[in-house]
């Protein structure tokens, strides 16, 4: 939906020669969405404003500031979510007792540090703090009413088999992180990138057909 919303919201604005920000808009159609208008690593600010008229993305850094930085996706389910990302952050905001401090402490602090992560192409920090933040989104989902769990089995095995793959370099090669759903979006380096793939077909099974790569 994110990527959709902001590929539409863009094409009217170009056809109607709209002025105004473009994430503001497609923030409209899916909070996310406000996130694909840039390229490269992308800040999704809260605002202040009553209005939301401040809450929109800018580019924290371009790609080129880690041109190096690779992006696996592992999809364990394209069904549609039986809680959808609205109900779901609705759910949390009124029920989870870790959200505000979320909102207020823990997401501001990790964005300033996975920023300053990514300026110095720190890819163990960066890893820390991705699965750090990460697990805690997790947490807050299944401190939620109703509870809500996204997670396939396969979800978790995939944490355990990231968990497994740097234990074995005794490094951090590898990072995963979750979106609000099952599937899990990696994140290495450019000379691990081979290592990292050969090893997932190798856990998770996947016929060639289903591979696709940009």
């Amino acid at each position: 939906s994110a990527s959709g919303y902001c590929c539409l919201v863009y094409a009217l604005a170009q056809l109607f020669g709209v002025a105004e920000d473009v994430s503001a808009i497609a923030r409209v159609g899916s909070g996310s969405a406000c996130r694909s208008v840039f390229g490269g690593f992308v800040k999704w600010l809260k605002g202040t404003a009553e209005d939301g008229s401040d809450c929109v993305a800018v580019q924290g850094a371009p790609a080129s500031a880690w041109p190096e930085m690779e992006v696996l996706v592992l999809v364990s389910k394209a069904t549609q979510k039986e809680i959808s990302s609205t109900d779901g952050m609705r759910y949390s905001l009124q029920t989870s007792p870790l959200m505000k401090e979320r909102i207020d402490t823990v997401v501001p602090q990790r964005m300033e540090e996975v920023h300053d992560a990514i300026l110095r192409r720190d890819f163990p920090r960066f890893a820390e703090i991705t699965m750090r933040d990460s697990d805690h989104l997790r947490e807050v989902c299944l401190s939620s009413t109703p509870v809500i769990d996204y997670w396939t089995p396969q979800s978790k095995a995939v944490v355990r088999f990231v968990g497994e793959f740097n234990a074995f370099f005794g490094a951090a090669r590898a990072a995963y992180t979750f979106d609000a759903g099952p599937n899990a979006f990696l994140f290495t380096t450019t000379p691990d990138l081979a290592c990292l793939l050969k090893a997932a077909l190798h856990v998770f099974p996947t016929a060639p057909a289903q591979w696709l790569f940009q």
